[in-house]
């Protein structure tokens, strides 16, 4: 939108009050506090003053961010989803974790993570009966130098076929998570589930927002890790399913071009790389080569 032309008076007031503002956190003791909260009147009083902000729009925006605070209990974090939904999660990400060499990217957490995943060797099954079309995904994590990174520990985690975590399920169960380790050669394979697409919680404020936007809440079919390992970055990333339906549309923007990855369909019968028999179902199976940055990147 073009930009109201403004008295001199009025500029006058409109900075006045930010510098105003702005001196009123002088005192504080942190000095990243304040630089902080300094910083953060700025932008925000320049939103303001950049799209005009009506009285009725600053209430509805109050009434927004109330709403968010109602919705969110001790398993549904609504600031959190708005946050992701705005790419702010994202944009925290990147700049905590600084482009290193061809040290794997990261991408969003997710809220359903959860601690204690049980543990499975190699090749074993995280999917705990979970519903959907299993795959067989294998690696290899190493450094930035090609040197495999022996014991580290791999946390993995997805939505089964029907797009729900086992946490949103009432019932306590453990699905669809586990952890595991690399051997001496840094490498790893386990059974999962295909990824498929599903919605992010779309039934509150933040839902309400993304339809009044015009914009979907589903996220791309993915599959979470989080790797760690003494001396290195701890990583946390998904992979995604090249020729998903969502793609770059994904709802909290984590897809990344190096994330994108091949899941080969077999046809039911097709033997599978340890002998499990599956029947008349059809598998998938994917590599992610995985490169840990050192802990001082």
């Amino acid at each position: 939108m073009s930009t109201p032309f403004l008295s001199e008076d009025q500029l006058a007031r409109e900075v006045e009050l930010i510098e105003r503002v702005e001196r009123s956190f002088d005192r504080a003791d942190n000095a990243r506090l304040k630089q902080i909260m300094q910083a953060l009147v700025r932008h925000l009083h320049g939103f303001v003053r950049e799209v005009r902000l009506t009285e009725q729009e600053w209430n509805t925006a109050m009434q927004f961010l109330t709403d968010c605070g109602r919705t969110t209990t001790d398993k549904r974090q609504e600031f959190i989803l708005l946050s992701d939904v705005l790419g702010i999660s994202m944009q925290v990400i990147s700049v905590n974790n600084e482009a290193y060499r061809d040290a794997t990217e990261a991408t969003v957490f997710g809220p359903f993570f959860v601690q204690g995943a049980p543990l499975i060797g190699h090749g074993g099954d995280m999917a705990f009966g979970a519903p959907g079309e299993p795959c067989w995904v294998v690696g290899r994590v190493s450094d930035t130098d090609g040197t495999p990174v022996q014991g580290a520990r791999i946390d993995v985690w997805e939505a089964d076929e029907d797009g729900l975590y086992d946490v949103q399920y009432n019932d306590a169960r453990t699905s669809g998570r586990a952890h595991l380790f690399t051997d001496h050669n840094g490498e790893y394979r386990f059974w999962a589930l295909t990824p498929t697409p599903y919605p992010i919680p779309d039934d509150g404020p933040v839902g309400r927002m993304l339809s009044a936007t015009g914009r979907s809440p589903l996220r791309a079919s993915h599959l979470h890790f989080m790797v760690s390992a003494s001396s290195y970055r701890t990583l946390v990333t998904h992979i995604f399913v090249r020729g998903d339906q969502i793609g770059w549309a994904d709802s909290v923007f984590g897809v990344k071009e190096t994330l994108i990855k091949d899941f080969t369909r077999h046809p039911a019968g097709t033997p599978t790389p340890d002998g499990r028999e599956l029947g008349q179902q059809t598998w998938t199976d994917v590599r992610f080569d995985i490169v840990l940055a050192p802990a001082s990147a």
